[in-house]
């Protein structure tokens, strides 16, 4: 009876394993393996991307915005200013961090969280897909700007370059699963690829997503497949 109890459960054992390969096999080409290898991870707190006519609403006519330190991402710095964002209900988040350089168009970039707390309804966007955005209003020193569209949650992403692309065996607008270690750690799909010269290899979530993970600066993780290819 034993011997017939073991052969019984290793046959149980080979067909989930064959079923497991067989919805692998399924999946086709939108879940491919990537090569594993660290991406530094960096958490994006909400800030304010301002154009330059916002710029001179906010802190003065002519006023340049004044770099505090260089982010990740080559060009790109923090700055000293600040402002208030204010939602049509009247509710306020102060103190976001104003980002240089200055843009074509305005935008705040806010966690779901933010949003919630702001009765904002800001979709899930790439950066610069503002069409359609949540309308908000902006506080500075000098005076104030309301936006009809300018307020999303940033989708999830990775800046690569294109040398890092090819190493991790990835293209502009792929789609992949990303893994994160630690106590708290676990894995997020949906995050975007985003190919450019002017790039260097970091990851970008916000402060929802990094809380829940567990995850701080400095932090690295790792592509686990590719959930979908661009084109």
């Amino acid at each position: 009876m034993v011997g017939s109890i073991d052969g019984l459960v290793e046959a149980l054992a080979d067909e989930v394993s064959s079923r497991l390969r067989a919805g692998r096999a399924e999946a086709g080409p939108s879940v491919v393996a990537v090569p594993v290898g660290a991406v530094p991870v960096g958490i994006s707190a909400r800030h304010v991307h301002l154009s330059r006519s916002d710029a001179d609403a906010l802190f003065g006519e002519g006023h340049r915005l004044t770099r505090s330190k260089d982010l990740s991402q080559p060009g790109q710095y923090a700055c000293e200013e600040r402002v208030t964002v204010v939602s049509r209900s009247g509710k306020a988040l102060e103190g976001l961090r104003v980002l240089g350089p200055e843009r074509g168009r305005t935008q705040v970039e806010l966690s779901a969280s933010d949003a919630r707390a702001l009765g904002v309804a800001a979709p899930l966007r790439e950066s610069g897909d503002l069409d359609g955005s949540a309308p908000i209003s902006l506080c500075g020193p000098a005076g104030s700007v309301t936006l009809r569209e300018g307020a999303i949650i940033a989708r999830r992403h990775i800046h690569f370059s294109p040398e890092d692309a090819r190493r991790f065996g990835v293209a502009d607008r792929d789609v992949v699963a990303v893994s994160f270690p630690g106590t708290r750690g676990g894995s997020l799909g949906g995050v975007v690829c985003r190919v450019s010269k002017d790039y260097a290899l970091d990851m970008h979530i916000d402060t929802d997503e990094a809380n829940a993970l567990g995850v701080g600066q400095g932090a690295s993780a790792s592509i686990l497949y590719k959930e979908s290819s661009h084109g």
